[in-house]
């Protein structure tokens, strides 16, 4: 990509001790220290596709570069973000309460795995209700294929997804449609291979350290810069891809002791731009300590997220749906439906309790006005594809079972979110792939994959390769699914619940303290009082009567076996019920 053009090329490098020379197009060209900035360097060179060189070492990719179309390791690219054509559709933006999530992969929501192959299946979303299409990241790794989350340049978009260009035209046709879109970005850590931050300068601190090694430099010296960076990137993508919202992965990570965390910072910046740009934007963390303090306003002494996930919720139903009590799932089995009800109407299960899977005491209260502050889910990519096989619930779980999980998460007090397919109950696996280029790197996630779980009896012939192409295959989405049974009357019971979800304003207050449950752990049934409505499941091996609280006056969504019995709902087994008083 060569050109005429002239512009002005700057890097962060205070790692190089002598020159540091951009290289475009195979010539070099030297870059002058910035006497205001330390640790910059900026000079003029032609346009075209370019590499740093720090002291005449080999050439490396802009830690900034908007677009890496050789792949991670090559040269950079800059973007005109102007350029693109964007539809005037007039969306200014939702906020995040009261809505519906769906978590999409690009890779595998369609065989050809794009986004314009993904962007031809938002009809399926407008129709199923969902608000938002969380992304999971885009950001370069190698090869083709991958969960997404050992990306690096975070300021890139994945190029065989379609790059910066595919990224906004998917955002700009879910806008048409009334849709916004989420991504998922990773600041916690970087990919393996690809990662040449180190060069540069400290962008990573062995003052901390993490499951992925020395941590982020949030709070070391040069971390005022490393904070740039990652602040920049998350604005970059709500501001030049006009995304409306980022899910921030495993926050908990991010190693910080400086007195303004780097949640709060970014969460401020994220509302100046919000205020820039006339339109809502929001933050969601995932995050594993239970605390309040990630989504409590900064007035407050909070950090000032909007949301955070709930993986309590999610542990909690799933073994009530599955009888499974291995690891984390320990604390929840013991009595489920008394776990569930515990995080419908408090939030967090662990609320300054005892984790045996942690062995200490973990968490502390949920503010019970704000449920909409957590979302709930009955899967996720995270808790199917970390599965030794990749299986979601329906395979082991009747249709009446998966009915039951959903209605208790589209009517409780929390941010609903949906797993791609999970609306139909996909056959697909979901399952751990990479294609990692490097033989040496593929080897060791093979061998890390199978030791990983042949610690829990598994063989390692029975863990799929995460490098053979039909471990991917395997996770492809099947669009024929939806049109046939069993799945069409599934995806039907969704479409009903999220409907009355919008148009009955109890089933999606956010009051914690408003919320009532009914259970027998015994006969395996919960009723959820939802204001004058109630969501009764029955999970139990034989027909139940469940009290209702008062005379039912209509039943107005039900799965399964249902009649009314004066104050009282009859259930079959696996089945589930929406009742109005």
């Amino acid at each position: 990509m060569t050109t005429h053009e002239v512009r002005t090329y700057e890097v962060w490098a205070p790692a190089a001790t002598e020159r540091v020379e951009v290289e475009v197009d195979g010539a070099r060209h030297p870059l002058a220290r910035d006497d205001g900035r330390p640790g910059w360097w900026h000079g003029p060179a032609p346009a075209g596709d370019y590499a740093f060189r720090l002291d005449g070492g080999r050439p490396l990719p802009d830690p900034r570069s908007p677009r890496q179309p050789h792949g991670p390791d090559g040269p950079s690219r800059s973007v005109d973000h102007a350029a693109f054509r964007w539809s005037q559709t007039g969306w200014r933006g939702r906020p995040l309460p009261g809505a519906v999530l769906y978590e999409l992969h690009v890779g595998t929501f369609t065989a050809a795995g794009t986004f314009d192959a993904a962007a031809e299946h938002l009809d399926h979303l407008v129709e199923l209700g969902v608000d938002f299409v969380e992304l999971l990241p885009v950001c370069p790794f190698p090869g083709r294929h991958g969960w997404g989350y050992d990306g690096v340049s975070l300021w890139a978009v994945h190029e065989p997804y379609g790059g910066p260009e595919g990224l906004k035209r998917f955002v700009d046709a879910a806008h048409r449609k009334g849709l916004g879109v989420v991504l998922d970005v990773v600041h916690n850590h970087l990919g393996p291979s690809g990662n040449h931050l180190p060069a540069f300068g400290p962008y990573f601190t062995d003052r901390h350290h993490t499951p992925w090694g020395s941590a982020v430099n949030l709070d070391a010296p040069g971390s005022d810069e490393v904070r740039r960076y990652l602040i920049g990137s998350a604005l970059a993508w709500l501001r030049d891809y006009r995304i409306d919202g980022l899910r921030l992965d495993a926050v908990h990570a991010l190693a910080d002791d400086r007195a303004v965390h780097f949640l709060e910072e970014l969460s401020c910046e994220v509302d100046r731009l919000a205020t820039a740009t006339n339109r809502p934007l929001f933050l969601v963390a995932e995050s594993d300590l239970n605390s309040p303090r990630t989504t409590t306003p900064r007035e407050a002494g909070g950090q000032g997220l909007t949301a955070q996930w709930s993986d309590d919720f999610h542990h909690a139903l799933h073994t009530a749906l599955t009888g499974e009590s291995q690891g984390y799932y320990g604390d929840f089995a013991r009595a489920p439906l008394a776990a569930v009800a515990r995080t419908l109407t408090r939030g967090f299960f662990h609320d300054g309790t005892w984790s045996s899977f942690r062995e200490r005491s973990h968490g502390r209260p949920f503010p019970p006005a704000h449920g909409h502050r957590l979302l709930g889910y009955l899967q996720t990519h995270d808790q199917i594809g970390n599965r030794a096989l990749g299986d979601r619930l329906s395979p082991g779980l009747s249709p009446g079972r998966l009915a039951c999980g959903a209605a208790l998460v589209l009517s409780s007090p929390f941010t609903p979110m949906l797993f791609m397919g999970e609306e139909w109950g996909a056959a697909t696996p979901w399952q751990y792939f990479t294609d990692h280029t490097d033989p040496n790197l593929a080897e060791a996630v093979r061998q890390g994959r199978r030791r990983e779980f042949a610690e829990h009896g598994w063989r390692a012939d029975a863990v799929p390769d995460p490098q053979e192409p039909a471990t991917v295959l395997r996770s492809v989405l099947d669009w024929t699914e939806p049109g046939r049974a069993p799945h069409a009357e599934l995806l039907t019971w969704y479409r009903t619940l999220i409907r009355l979800r919008r148009t009955r304003p109890e089933l999606s207050d956010p009051d914690l303290a408003a919320v009532r449950t009914e259970y027998d752990e015994a006969a395996r049934w919960l009723v959820l009082h939802r204001g004058a409505h109630r969501v009764a499941v029955n999970l139990g091996g034989a027909p139940a009567a469940l009290p209702l609280g008062g005379p039912g006056r209509e039943v107005v969504a039900s799965f399964g076996e249902c009649a009314l019995d004066g104050a009282a709902v009859r259930l079959g087994p696996d089945s589930v019920a929406v009742v109005r008083l």
